[in-house]
C-alpha cells in the first residue's frame, strides 16, 4: 500500500488529566514537563501514541511513565486540534480524564517527573492549551455527577451527609445550602442511613449513611434536584 497523496502527516498526542480527592481537598495532578519548549513548566501528563498503539493503550502507558500510576479507569473525553497549539509541530490531542481516591493510589506515584498534587484554585498555569482542557473536562464531571454516583466512589463506604456536601461544594465549586441538602438527598430515599455516628467533629455527631446503588440506577434523576446550578 502506498501513501496518501498530498497529505501533511499530523501528530496525534495523548493528554491524560487526573482529579483525586483526599477526603477534605478536590485536587489535580500535574508534572514539571521533562522536554523542549516549556521545559520544566506544569504539565499534564502528555505523550505521543505509538504506531502500533491504539489511544486507550497510549493513554494507559503515559501515564504509567510519567506518574507511576496504573489500573486505573480512563475516560476519553475530547481531541483539540487549533493548527498552533503546539509551537514545534501540528499535533492533535485526544484527551482522556480520571476522578480517583487519591489515598488508594498514594502508594504509586513517583517523583522521577515531580509529579504533584495541586487544589484545584491553586493548580499553576499550565502549558499550551491544557488549563482549557481542564475547564472543559471538570464542566463534563459536573455534567456526570448530577445524573449518576461517580462522586460516591470517592468517599468512604460509609459516610457522613457534611461529608457529602462538602465535595459535591467543591466539585461545582459553589456553597449549598445545608437544610435544603439535608431534606433533598433524604426525600431522595438514595441513601440507607446507619447506627452508627460519626463524633470526630462533635459530641453530638452525625450518622453514617451508605448509597443505595440499585436505586440511584433507577432514580438518577433526582440526583439533579439538588446540584446548584453553576456556569462554570
Amino acid at each position: 500500500m502506498g501513501k496518501y497523496l498530498n497529505q501533511n502527516p499530523v501528530l496525534v498526542a495523548v493528554d491524560c488529566i487526573i482529579f483525586g480527592y483526599d477526603g477534605e481537598q478536590l485536587k489535580l495532578l500535574v508534572i514539571k514537563r521533562a522536554i523542549e519548549p516549556v521545559k520544566d513548566q506544569w504539565s499534564l501528563m502528555g505523550g505521543f501514541i505509538g504506531e502500533s498503539e491504539d489511544l486507550d493503550e497510549a493513554a494507559q502507558r503515559i501515564l504509567h511513565e510519567l506518574t507511576g500510576l496504573h489500573d486505573v479507569y480512563l475516560e476519553q473525553f475530547y481531541a483539540y486540534g487549533r493548527p498552533d497549539r503546539d509551537p514545534i509541530e501540528r499535533t492533535v490531542s485526544v484527551v482522556y480524564f480520571a476522578l480517583i481516591d487519591i489515598n488508594k493510589y498514594s502508594k504509586q506515584i513517583n517523583d522521577q517527573y515531580h509529579a504533584e498534587w495541586f487544589k484545584l484554585k491553586e493548580v499553576p498555569e499550565l502549558i499550551f492549551d491544557h488549563d482549557i482542557m481542564v475547564q472543559a473536562s471538570m464542566a463534563k464531571i459536573r455534567y456526570q455527577a448530577a445524573l449518576h454516583p461517580i462522586l460516591f466512589e470517592l468517599l468512604p463506604k460509609k459516610f457522613t451527609i457534611p461529608q457529602l456536601q462538602a465535595l459535591y461544594e467543591q466539585v461545582y465549586d459553589s456553597p449549598i445550602d445545608n437544610r435544603n441538602f439535608i431534606r433533598k438527598i433524604t426525600a431522595s430515599g438514595l441513601l440507607i442511613k446507619q447506627t452508627e455516628k460519626d463524633k470526630s467533629s462533635s459530641r453530638r455527631g452525625a450518622f453514617y449513611f451508605k448509597l443505595d446503588k440499585n436505586k440511584h440506577k433507577a432514580q438518577f434523576q433526582s440526583f439533579l434536584n439538588f446540584i446548584p446550578k453553576s456556569n462554570k
